[in-house]
This record gives C-alpha cells, sequence and structure tokens, in this order.
C-alpha cells in the first residue's frame, strides 16, 4: 500500500461513527471514501454531512457489497452492533481490505479467533478499536507504573455505569445484537485492567478465580455486573458495569506506596492524578490533539501501508484475551447468545 491518501469506509453510521468520520476528516493523509448503513436516508445524510469541500463526495450505500468490490476502498472502519460485527469484518478481509472494529470485536472468543484466522489468511490488517490504549494520558500512567512510582501493585478499582431507557429491541437490551453491560462498557474495565498489569508487571498473569455477581434485563442479557479477577498474592481487579445504574466512571491503580487515579469517564481520560502515601500529589493534563480517536486511526493506517496484519497496541492475542475473559464471566452471570451455539467455545 502506498503513501497516497488513505481511503476509509465506514459501515454503520451510528453515533460513535461521527466521532470516528471528524477524527478522519482532520487527520492528514486520510478521507472518508464511503459510507454504508441499512436506512438509506440515514446514510445520505451522514455521507452529506462528512462530505468535504473541494473533494469528491462520500459515497452512500445499503449494502456491504459494493463497499468490498471497491477498490479504491483502502480500510474499513465497523461501527454496528456487537451482533453484526464478525460478518461486516469478515467479508473486508476476505476482500483484503485493512479493518478497524469497534470493540468488543464479536461476541465470543470462538468468532474472534475465526476473524484472526482470516485476516492470517488473506494478510490483511485487524484491529479491535480500543482507543482507549492510544490516549497520552494513558502513556503517563504506564511510565509511573513502569517506574514503580506507585510501589508493588495491590489491586483495581473501576466502574463503567449509565442508566439506559429499557427497549428490548435496542443494541444495549437485544441478545439477538449481543446485547449487555459487559459487552458495551465492561470490555473498558477489563482492557484497562489488562494495561495497567502489562506495564506494572510486564505482563497478564493467569486469572487464578472470578467471583461475579449479576443482575439480568428481562431480555436476558446482563443489565449489571459486579466483577472480582483475582490474580492471586492478593492482587485484584474490581468493577461495576451496568446499563441500569448511575457511577462518576473513575479507576482507581492501588499500591504498595500510593495510587494513580482517572478521576472521570477514565476510558477517555485527559486528566491523571499520581497520589503517593507520602509528599505532594501530583495532577497531569493530557489533551486530545483531535476527538481521541486519532491515535488508533493512525495506528490502522500505519500497520496496513506497512503490510502488517496487527498491531503491537492491540495485537491479535490481547483481544483474543478479552474476549475469552467475557466469556468467562458471562457463563457465571448466566448470559448467553445465539452466537454461543453457533461458535462453541473449545472443550
Amino acid at each position: 500500500m502506498s503513501d497516497s491518501t488513505f481511503q476509509w469506509a465506514l459501515i454503520g453510521p451510528g453515533a460513535i461513527a461521527h466521532r470516528f468520520a471528524d477524527a478522519v476528516a482532520r487527520l492528514d493523509g486520510c478521507r472518508l471514501h464511503a459510507v454504508c448503513g441499512r436506512d438509506a436516508h440515514r446514510t445520505r445524510q451522514f455521507a452529506e454531512r462528512w462530505s468535504q469541500p473541494g473533494d469528491a463526495p462520500v459515497l452512500a450505500h445499503t449494502g456491504p457489497a459494493a463497499v468490498m468490490r471497491d477498490p479504491a476502498v483502502d480500510g474499513v472502519y465497523v461501527a454496528t452492533p456487537h451482533g453484526q460485527h464478525f460478518e461486516y469484518v469478515l467479508a473486508a478481509l476476505r476482500a483484503g481490505k485493512a479493518v478497524l472494529c469497534e470493540k468488543s470485536l464479536v461476541p465470543n472468543e470462538a468468532m474472534g479467533r475465526r476473524l484472526v484466522e482470516a485476516a492470517r489468511a488473506h494478510r490483511a490488517f485487524l484491529m479491535e478499536a480500543v482507543w482507549t490504549r492510544f490516549l497520552p494520558v494513558y502513556a503517563e500512567v504506564a511510565t509511573w507504573l513502569r517506574e514503580g512510582r506507585i510501589g508493588a501493585l495491590r489491586g483495581m478499582q473501576s466502574t463503567f455505569c449509565f442508566p439506559a431507557p429499557y427497549d428490548p429491541d435496542s443494541r444495549i437490551f437485544s441478545p439477538a445484537l449481543a446485547g449487555g453491560a459487559l459487552l458495551d462498557v465492561g470490555i473498558y474495565n477489563l482492557t484497562a485492567t489488562r494495561w495497567m498489569l502489562q506495564h506494572a508487571l510486564g505482563d497478564v498473569p493467569p486469572l487464578r478465580d472470578l467471583d461475579v455477581r449479576a443482575t439480568l434485563a428481562p431480555t436476558g442479557v446482563d443489565a449489571r455486573l459486579a466483577v472480582t479477577l483475582d490474580f492471586g498474592d492478593g492482587l485484584t481487579s474490581q468493577f461495576v458495569c451496568a446499563i441500569d445504574t448511575y457511577a462518576p466512571n473513575a479507576m482507581q491503580v492501588l499500591g504498595e506506596q500510593g495510587a494513580i487515579v482517572l478521576p472521570e469517564t477514565f476510558w477517555e481520560a485527559t486528566r491523571v492524578q499520581l497520589l503517593p502515601a507520602r509528599g505532594a500529589p501530583e495532577t497531569l493534563e493530557r489533551p486530545f490533539e483531535i476527538n481521541g480517536f486519532e491515535g488508533e486511526i493512525r495506528e490502522a493506517m500505519r500497520c496496513a501501508r506497512a503490510g502488517e496484519i496487527e498491531s503491537p497496541v492491540v495485537p491479535h492475542a490481547e483481544t483474543l484475551a478479552v474476549l475469552g475473559w467475557m466469556d468467562r464471566i458471562r457463563a457465571r452471570a448466566g448470559v448467553r447468545y445465539a452466537f454461543d451455539e453457533a461458535f462453541p467455545a473449545p472443550a
């Protein structure tokens, strides 16, 4: 792939897709070439909104086939509900397109492994859009952890909760769309936990034990989960994720000699505090360059242009590990999807 303008196609013109399109519009070396959605009117509106003056209009499609056969498309961003990710990502990989797919990549680990196999078979780039890992604040947190600024890591606590109006057909509450708190927001608690472990310890230790307390919605998906991940030797990560509850949504990283606090909306933090057991607190502000999505977009384009099929920041093994944890948590919570029958976990 050359260094000419990287042309993106977007599948799923919902709320989060506007943030992606905004970042692409303000980044050098790329543009939004096409958008695909099932609602023709909504898709045309999205395409018109993000067409840039002096540039070719953004194409509007109502089916993915037009995106996959378009030789001008270098990369595909998938932002549909979770239950639709697999079919679109697989089609894009088979067409040789680079793929950046919203989290969670798919509803379970078995489906994730199929997509990783497809990326390898077709030599196409695939990355789950864990944009949090590219934020400037998280680079500072990683440095503090590697330097041992809070001493030995003892534990983590976090919340990601919001009260959503109950709608059994919505992407949040529908099991057919892989709804539920864990896949929608709890994945941030999990990936942030793994980030802290990787930089404090050098790797993520095996999960020794798992405690899950679940409240299910009438549709059978998880409305609220209280989870404790036990890594042995007294090291735990506790979190609550919910779609029926309000919380301040902070993350605390607890150490023997201090704590690191991402005080609100930890997954998109621009501010972090270092609270030593002795000495003065330290606060850092690290704003977004654009809107926070620029890091993952740049990384996807860099890897695709270099002919790589995965990113070292969000490698395939990391995505599969998080999916494996989510499978175990859902099993304890008693949440099952039809996808689990079609793609069963290995014995």
